[in-house]
């Protein structure tokens, strides 16, 4: 992944700064330091794939609009959580570019196969041996 994509959204996020619950005691009532970092993910113009990745990434910080809100309130200070609330959105970005690596099939054995599907017939035979007692019938 490139650094021009983190710094486009960078360049794009809105940022506001919120009185959040948070480290800082009292001084948590008194100063907005909780970030709240919005950027709009059709601005990114993101390939396909890519916007897909993102958006299943994203999950519940996408917002119907299109916007990936993230939010940090970890810090005490509003420069730490912006600092922050920026890795997590280059970490999310880079997550989306990272494709996932193909499940590769797994083939069992002519043994493993009669020993599963006898294991199978047992059973079966368990349960059907379950149920209710017809009447007239010898146990």
């Amino acid at each position: 992944m490139d650094d021009t994509l983190i710094s486009r959204a960078n360049a794009l996020a809105e940022e506001s700064f919120v009185a959040g619950s948070g480290p800082g005691g009292q001084n948590a009532n008194k100063v907005a330091t909780e970030v709240q970092l919005r950027v709009n993910i059709y601005k990114l113009r993101l390939p396909p794939p890519i916007f897909a990745r993102l958006r299943q990434i994203a999950g519940s910080k996408l917002t119907a609009g299109g916007d990936l809100l993230i939010v940090a309130r970890t810090h005490r200070t509003q420069d730490a959580n912006r600092s922050e609330a920026r890795e997590k959105l280059a970490d999310i970005l880079e997550q989306a570019h990272r494709q996932p690596k193909k499940r590769a099939k797994t083939r069992l054995n002519r043994v493993g196969k009669t020993k599963r599907l006898k294991a199978k017939k047992a059973r079966g035979e368990v349960k059907a041996k379950r149920g209710s007692v017809k009447p007239g019938s010898d146990w």
